[in-house]
């Protein structure tokens, strides 16, 4: 399957913009009130929310991966397309 260089820049930025909003909410909940009992143990809100983020960074990830390919994919046809005597 091929990509356009246009489908693949949105999938990198896209994988790149969870880790960014992912990260800061982890960050965020992490420090939150919300997130902890008074003994220190985590609340369920905590876990719920933190799997989560742990599943959105996976799938960002993946989406981001697949977006490089597609750009490094891209590239490669277009540098083979430009040998001379090739066409």
């Amino acid at each position: 399957m091929r990509m356009s260089r246009g489908i693949s820049l949105f999938l990198l930025a896209f994988g790149v913009w969870s880790w960014i909003i992912w990260t800061t909410f982890v960050g965020n909940l992490w420090d939150s009130d919300d997130a902890w009992t008074a003994d220190g143990s985590p609340t369920s809100y905590f876990i719920v929310h933190l799997v989560l983020a742990i599943v959105s960074l996976v799938l960002g990830t993946i989406i981001g991966v697949l977006g490089l390919l597609g750009l490094l994919a891209g590239r490669r046809r277009d540098h083979e397309s430009a040998k001379p005597g090739q066409s």
